[in-house]
């Protein structure tokens, strides 16, 4: 459980022009690539509809915010089963990444990147009021639109440039 602070609140934060940090837990599900994707790896996107947020945009199959006294390891594999219905994640930490857009009154983001080769379970749209599609794409010919945050986080790892930290909109 979170430790509580004491004279802090988000009351406390706002009245003294404090932003407050929303942190998410991103998982991209990876395997080798076929004979069709010229052995490029491939990643398990998810076309986002419903959401309010970047619909019909391709998107991490499974995301989500961290809940009050989770880790983002935790949270990666809660959203994991949440999404895709799949467990037992090898979780590989790739990127944190702090983000904010000024033209937006939007709080401060920073997200958690994770990949995973190995899982339990056949991943499946499990949310399909959310969820369009779920497709594996080589890494080198991603589909369009992606969200854009998330498309500099591939674009690493397909090119192995990522590091461990990373901003974005700054």
């Amino acid at each position: 459980m979170a430790q509580e602070v004491p004279g802090y609140s988000e009351a406390y934060a706002a009245d003294h022009g404090r932003f407050v940090v929303v942190p998410a837990a991103y998982v991209f599900l990876l395997r080798p690539g076929s004979a069709a994707s010229s052995g490029v790896d491939e990643v398990l996107l998810q076309l986002r509809q419903g959401t309010g947020y970047m619909d019909d945009h391709w998107a991490a199959a499974a995301a989500g915010h961290v809940e009050r006294g989770e880790t983002a390891y935790d949270a990666a594999r809660r959203e994991a089963a949440e999404e895709i219905d799949v467990a037992d994640l090898d979780l590989q930490f790739v990127t944190s990444m702090q983000r904010t857009r000024h033209d937006l009154a939007i709080d401060e983001r920073v997200d958690f990147f994770f990949t995973a080769r190995s899982w339990s379970g056949e991943p499946r749209i499990v949310e399909p009021a959310k969820c369009a599609d779920l497709r594996w794409c080589p890494l080198d010919v991603l589909p369009d639109p992606v969200v854009p945050h998330e498309r500099v986080v591939l674009e690493g790892l397909r090119d192995g440039s990522i590091d461990p930290y990373t901003s974005f909109g700054f």
